[in-house]
């Protein structure tokens, strides 16, 4: 059966993939992106703070926190319960994208071929998560899928960094990058937010140039 489309899932241009192992790190971690002019992040379901941390940022007036790394129905429902507006998982999975349609929460899957594409239009979902982007072809794969496709809009992850973020941001297709550099585990582990504000500036002066969207 044919589902309605869900809505897209934020508007940044900028995701930044979090993977934090402090919980109480999280809201000097916000105030840094939001300093940077970034208003969202995904933070990956890897680490056993990832769901405080979540809390806590679900808290924060004017930032938007989804789970990333969400491979099951369960995941999304503590990811919700938790305090996610969106959630971002690595592959394609059938009670994945039933979960999210029942609570009512977007989702961007990942997919790096056709038949995945496919697959997720029949869903109702047309912002797709193209991972590992990198390795998959990069933004010339994107291009290619996205003739025979208009209506997806996908969001590279996987091997996107500093030193290409502007061929992926520039392209018609993408709606979002997604990336680590701007705040990396180790960064935050360290405390070092000013870093994080400081490349956060640069990755949104950057993006927001380039992308269409703009």
């Amino acid at each position: 059966m044919t589902r309605r489309p869900l809505p897209r899932p934020f508007t940044d241009l900028l995701v930044p993939v979090v993977v934090i192992d402090n919980a109480a790190r999280t809201a000097e971690l916000v105030s840094a992106l939001l300093a940077g002019g970034i208003g969202c992040a995904e933070i990956a379901l890897r680490t056993p703070g990832a769901l405080l941390a979540i809390e806590s940022a679900a808290r924060i007036p004017g930032f938007r926190i989804g789970a990333g790394t969400v491979l099951s129905a369960e995941d999304v429902d503590r990811a919700v319960d938790a305090g996610a507006q969106f959630v971002v998982s690595p592959g394609l999975d059938d009670e994945v994208i039933e979960r999210c349609a029942h609570h009512g929460v977007p989702l961007v899957p990942g997919v790096a071929t056709a038949t995945e594409v496919q697959r997720a239009l029949r869903s109702g979902l047309e912002y797709l998560k193209f991972f590992p982007a990198e390795a998959s072809g990069g933004r010339a794969a994107i291009e290619q899928l996205a003739g025979p496709f208009p209506s997806v809009q996908f969001l590279p992850s996987g091997g996107v960094s500093r030193e290409n973020v502007a061929s992926y941001a520039s392209s018609d297709a993408v709606f979002a990058v997604s990336g680590s550099w701007m705040a990396s585990r180790r960064m935050i582990a360290d405390g070092d937010f000013e870093t994080i504000a400081e490349l956060s500036r640069e990755a949104t002066k950057l993006v927001t140039q380039l992308s269409p969207a703009s």
